[in-house]
């Protein structure tokens, strides 16, 4: 065993990640510092949360607390065994107990059974590779805008072990050097296999005020309808170590996932750090069907996947967009969906099982309807056929629980129809500026792309505060209306700005040509058809399409629809 100066028995290094600092973490009065494992979990109720290098080793460390949790609890088995936990401010208290028994297997330089990696593991030319193949704020090729710049040389054996999980979790794909015993290497190279598990996902968690509760909010219960927990579920280090051949098995339930070993590892250190690493393939795991073993992802339906394998059903992750910000996506978070409907068809997509888990809590009255929870998105963008990170998403939306409430779908039809409203809004801001530009015999296409940003960056705050106020209010319907007058109002705004900055050729118009004859279009035209179509988008009176007299749009654009559906190469107007 190790002893508290970081040696073993036996003389050999160690690094304990049960008792040394090596998480980093936020509290609640704004401190930063590392902690261990026991430390963690014996303070969890006074950390806000964790602090990765980057934002994607946050959650790959996440995942691998509630690895820990679950198999601590072996469950929690259902939604009354939670409920304890939840009520219990002691709930962590077994946990010292379980890193104790299983302490060896936390070593991150353990001679035969290392942290996370494999003993012994070795190319044929016993070749040591340098770090940046496993920090991945280094790009392989492309050291710019770095404070690593131009490559690692050493790392601390706490960043180790946060980089040798993150490793896992979201290494790239390419072409690795084969390791000796690894009978998928053919002339010393094994041939991509995909990115770590966590990298082909859309990764979604749940946050509470604490690394406590945030903790509890995502430990999902094996009795959960769609999860599917095998009695064989256990983490890696309840397994049998890695060799360098592939384990050829598939995951067993969340423990097995959340730590599951993509790579082979092993870290060469002395004295002072870390300062090389040999890294290869591990055990690969296909995306397609595993919805009901990962609960931290929302998952689509591919018909083209359906039709490659001859399935009838394929579900793969679904990733983010590192060019949306969450709120837009908000139907895929919360909206229901059943993978088989009652003899109708299958759902197009799945919301992630924690958020479900979630529905089920407020459901079941074990978190009241104002409760509030931050949901979180992180994942990573990979590029040039995954072979490195080009981009890493993180995002959040704070909202009240009752949005996921099954019984209760009020708020949440509300949230989801309200981004429609934006979109729709955006939508015709997007045409002003087409118009503006085709006006002036510019390009359309730059313009519209830029004004759509622009209409998003608008109504990103105004919607997040929206969104968490929505619970409060007394009428969902009325709220709903407020939103949309702000959206009027806002977008509104933005069109002027677009029409102030028009240029003079747009002012003055040019002869267009449309199915009905040449017509003189200018700024004025488009400001009117712009203000129509954004009254008509969100149904503010004076300006809508349809319904009333006073709602009609004004005669002059009525009557010249027809013609001006010629001008946009985008859209027809209708």
């Amino acid at each position: 065993m190790p002893d508290a100066s970081g040696s073993r028995a036996d003389g050999l290094l160690s690094f304990d990640l049960t008792r040394r600092p090596w998480i980093p973490v936020l509290f609640g009065d704004g401190r930063t510092d590392e902690l261990s494992l026991n430390e963690v979990f014996a303070q969890a109720a006074h950390v806000r949360r964790l602090v990765g290098d980057v934002p994607t080793q946050e959650f790959a460390l996440l995942r691998l607390l509630l690895a820990i949790v679950h198999d601590v609890l072996d469950g929690p088995e259902d939604i009354d065994s939670w409920s304890q936990l939840w009520e219990d401010d002691d709930c962590f208290a077994p946990v010292a107990a379980y890193l104790e028994e299983h302490r060896e297997r936390f070593d991150l330089l353990h001679p035969a059974a290392p942290f996370f990696q494999t003993a012994g593991l070795r190319t044929a030319k016993d070749e040591v590779f340098p770090l940046n193949r496993i920090v991945a704020d280094v790009p392989n090729g492309e050291p710019f805008f770095t404070a690593r710049m131009p490559a690692v040389d050493r790392l601390t054996f706490a960043e180790a072990a946060r980089w040798v999980v993150h490793t896992h979790a979201y290494d790239t794909s390419g072409i690795k050097t084969g390791a000796v015993g690894d009978e998928r290497a053919r002339s010393g190279k094994v041939y991509p296999l995909g990115v770590g598990w966590a990298g082909a996902l859309g990764g979604v968690f749940v946050e509470g005020e604490t690394l406590r509760e945030t903790l509890l909010l995502n430990l999902v219960a094996a009795d959960t309808a769609g999860l599917r927990v095998d009695g064989e579920d256990r983490p890696a280090w309840r397994r049998e170590p890695c060799t360098a051949a592939a384990a050829g098995r598939r995951p067993s339930g969340v423990r097995d996932l959340y730590t599951w070993q993509t790579r082979r590892v092993r870290l060469h250190f002395d004295e002072a750090g870390v300062h090389g690493v040999v890294l290869g393939y591990g055990d690969p795991l296909p995306a397609h069907n595993l919805h009901t073993r990962e609960p931290m992802t929302a998952w689509r339906r591919s018909r083209a996947q359906e039709k490659k394998r001859g399935e009838a059903l394929v579900y793969l992750p679904r990733e983010h967009d590192p060019s949306r910000a969450v709120w837009r996506g908000l139907a895929s978070l919360i909206a229901e969906g059943q993978v088989a409907g009652q003899g109708g068809e299958a759902a197009s997509s799945l919301r992630p099982g924690v958020l479900e888990w979630v529905a089920r809590l407020v459901t079941e009255g074990e978190l009241p309807r104002g409760f509030l929870i931050r949901t979180r998105v992180v994942g990573a963008v990979y590029g040039t056929q995954q072979s490195v990170i080009d981009e890493i998403v993180d995002d959040h939306l704070a909202m009240a629980v009752v949005l996921l409430h099954r019984q209760d779908r009020g708020c949440a039809l509300q949230a989801i129809d309200a981004v429609g409203d934006a979109e729709h809004a955006v939508t015709a801001v997007g045409d002003l500026a087409t118009d503006l530009a085709r006006a002036a015999g510019a390009q359309t296409e730059g313009a519209r792309a830029r004004a759509r940003e622009r209409g998003f960056d608008v109504l990103d705050d105004p919607y997040r505060i929206w969104l968490r106020t929505l619970a409060e209010a007394a009428d969902p319907d009325e709220q709903r209306t407020l939103w949309r007058r702000q959206v009027h109002r806002l977008i509104g705004r933005l069109g002027d700005r677009l029409l102030a900055e028009a240029a003079d050729a747009a002012w003055e118009g040019r002869i267009v040509s449309t199915p009905k004859g040449a017509v003189w279009f200018n700024s004025a035209h488009a400001e009117k058809w712009f203000r129509y179509r954004l009254g008509d988008a969100l149904g503010v009176a004076g300006f809508s399409g349809a319904g009333t007299d006073e709602k009609q749009a004004p005669a002059d654009l009525a009557d010249d629809a027809e013609a001006d559906a010629g001008l946009s190469e985008e859209r027809a107007y209708s």
